[in-house]
């Protein structure tokens, strides 16, 4: 009488405890997530916590516009109202999206968008619902209108960090944008101008508006005169400052992928930045 072979032995990570297996997975992409939930049934079972998906970062160069909406919609569902961060690159048109996450992240304190087309109207409905922000970074964005970026500004009074990355509008109008920071978010602790043409008025207005400020970046900014009055005061009023011409090197919300390498920059420098070079 023959014996019936005994079944495999479940794979060793099954026996992890949980909340090891959870703090492992959680260090994956949101896209690599998706994956291992279907890897086994222990997987399956603990990236159906909503604990799983609180903070959710995606980016949408390798998938078509159609799939990758869908992609988000079901992270921001997992999380079934508890996400707390979320951040999304290359996004080529907002169907929906943000208002999507507005009706459903009540508790959402972190909001990043790179490379976010199409953005206006979609963050301003979505921001008017998320009273909580504190955290509000637009990473080389298309040009926002001087009156819709002032209406982004009255809506994020609360906003601790602020990032605004926009390279397309280039000029006097470009004051207004600092203006309008400095008169509407009073409690900034964070702030980094990336990039902002702007004059002395413009850093000015945020000196006088933010006062709790205490960390300041203006790399690559032009239009400023810091050799004066105005420096110093900048160096006297924050305890972190970063200069237009201080290096890049560090910028820590500046994402940087392996293959930049390969980036064909037009100007012919080799700063190997992922969403194009800013040395000239």
């Amino acid at each position: 009488m023959s014996m019936a072979a005994a079944p495999p032995p479940s794979p060793p990570w099954t026996e992890l405890p949980d909340d090891l297996t959870e703090n492992i997975l959680q260090r994956l992409r949101t896209e690599e997530i998706m994956n291992a939930q279907l890897v086994c049934s222990t997987w399956w079972r603990i990236c159906k916590n909503p604990s799983m998906w609180r903070v959710i970062n995606l980016d949408c160069r390798h998938w078509e516009d159609d799939e990758f909406d869908g992609i988000c919609r079901y992270a921001v569902d997992c999380s079934q109202g508890q996400l707390a961060e979320l951040m999304v690159t290359s996004f080529a048109e907002d169907r929906g999206f943000l208002n999507y996450v507005a009706d459903r992240s009540s508790q959402l304190r972190c909001l990043t968008l790179v490379e976010y087309d199409k953005i206006e109207t979609a963050l301003i409905d979505a921001i008017k619902k998320l009273p909580q922000l504190e955290e509000l970074h637009l990473i080389k964005m298309p040009s926002i209108s001087i009156n819709r970026f002032e209406t982004i500004c009255v809506y994020c009074r609360m906003l601790k960090s602020f990032t605004y990355n926009e390279h397309w509008d280039e000029g006097t109008a470009s004051t207004k944008y600092a203006v309008a920071i400095g008169k509407y978010m009073p409690n900034l602790l964070h702030l980094r101008l990336w990039g902002l043409w702007t004059k002395n008025r413009g850093l000015e207005a945020i000196l006088d508006g933010c006062p709790s400020l205490e960390l300041l970046d203006l790399r690559r900014c032009s239009g400023l005169d810091l050799e004066g009055a105005l420096g110093e005061r900048c160096f006297d009023q924050v305890k972190h400052l970063r200069l237009p011409s201080d290096s890049i090197d560090d910028i820590d919300w500046f994402i940087k992928y392996p293959d930049d390498d390969e980036f064909d920059h037009e100007y012919g420098c080799d700063c190997n930045y992922a969403y194009g070079c800013y040395c000239y």
